[in-house]
């Protein structure tokens, strides 16, 4: 029975948090459409697919490797497990080993830095400090960032090298744009992970952790609040910026202006839920971080589509 398990696609999907990977595919999407509104005819197709496998195989490794040293912590076994957080339950379950899971994650940091090389052979150093910082922080995320409330701090850098990265494969150079829209991206992943990290405050601090939560918590409920709150008025400052700075217009924000109705909402009702204990019991808090998925899903997606719009009007399509 073991085996069978140990090979079961769904429970892999499960392990690697497969839903989770659209914050890396948003990343490497936003740094190939900016590559596209600088030079669309030196746009290579073999090197953006290879790019999305490396991120996601990099991506895989961080989530694989945190399941593993979460649940040799004893904090999975503590957390009450969501479609968001807790953990994905594989191994408190027993739906896989932790030497499975462990070695997995391995692999996948092995392939996905195996892809980078490549990068760094053809495309030179500059590829090759981000790859460093990415291998630097997997190995270090479970066993030390998280511990000393730097964990949304490296999904954000983690989230702003992808763009860069992705956009210096491309084009091999680094502008003030591509920094900016990093910046949007790491932002985006930065608010989930927060969210999602307040249910597990109790757990995460039994275990050692020392989360933003936890660090805020400490403090007053309030602070969660005001942090909440000024993330997504970074994420609108950041993406305003960038727009201006790319084409001197704001005709391209228009899209992610229509998300501004679930902002509120979302910030509203966060509001209502921020004692942690009432987090944990009151299911309307998945609703919260659903919520807040979504809005992080759709906001990228609307920078890729302002991006869009902006090359059509640069080509004089319309």
């Amino acid at each position: 029975m073991r085996w069978g398990l140990e090979f079961n696609l769904g429970v892999w999907l499960k392990a690697i948090r497969f839903r989770f990977l659209a914050a890396s595919a948003i990343s490497v999407t936003c740094g190939l459409v900016l590559s596209l509104w600088v030079d669309p005819s030196g746009f290579n197709i073999s090197s953006a697919m290879l790019v999305y496998l490396g991120i996601f195989c990099l991506h895989c490794s961080v989530d694989l490797l945190n399941d593993y040293f979460d649940f040799k912590r004893g904090i999975d076994l503590r957390t009450k497990r969501t479609k968001f957080s807790g953990g994905t339950g594989v191994l408190p379950e027993g739906l896989l080993s932790s030497r499975s899971v462990y070695l997995a994650g391995i692999a996948f940091l092995f392939v996905g830095l195996f892809i980078g090389t490549i990068f760094v052979l053809s495309k030179g150093y500059v590829i090759g400090i981000i790859l460093s910082f990415a291998a630097l922080s997997i190995i270090l995320y479970s066993t030390k960032l998280v511990n000393v409330g730097l964990g949304e701090t490296f999904v954000g850098i983690k989230g702003m090298f992808i763009v860069i990265g992705t956009f210096y494969v491309q084009t091999s150079i680094i502008t003030t744009e591509s920094i900016v829209l990093g910046l949007v991206a790491g932002l985006l992943s930065a608010i989930v992970l927060f969210i999602n990290s307040i249910p597990d405050i109790q757990a995460d601090r039994e275990g050692g952790r020392k989360t933003l939560a936890i660090i805020f918590n400490m403090h007053s409920d309030k602070l969660m609040y005001y942090f909440f709150i000024g993330m997504f008025i970074a994420i609108y400052s950041a993406t305003l910026l960038f727009f201006i700075k790319l084409d001197n217009s704001i005709i391209s924000v228009i899209p992610s202006i229509f998300l501004l109705p679930l902002a509120f909402k979302v910030v509203n009702e966060f509001n209502g839920y921020i004692t942690p204990i009432s987090v944990q019991e009151d299911s309307g808090y998945i609703r919260i971080m659903a919520e807040t998925v979504l809005f992080s899903r759709l906001f990228g997606i609307t920078v890729v589509l302002g991006i869009a719009i902006s090359i059509i009007f640069k080509l004089g399509v319309i």
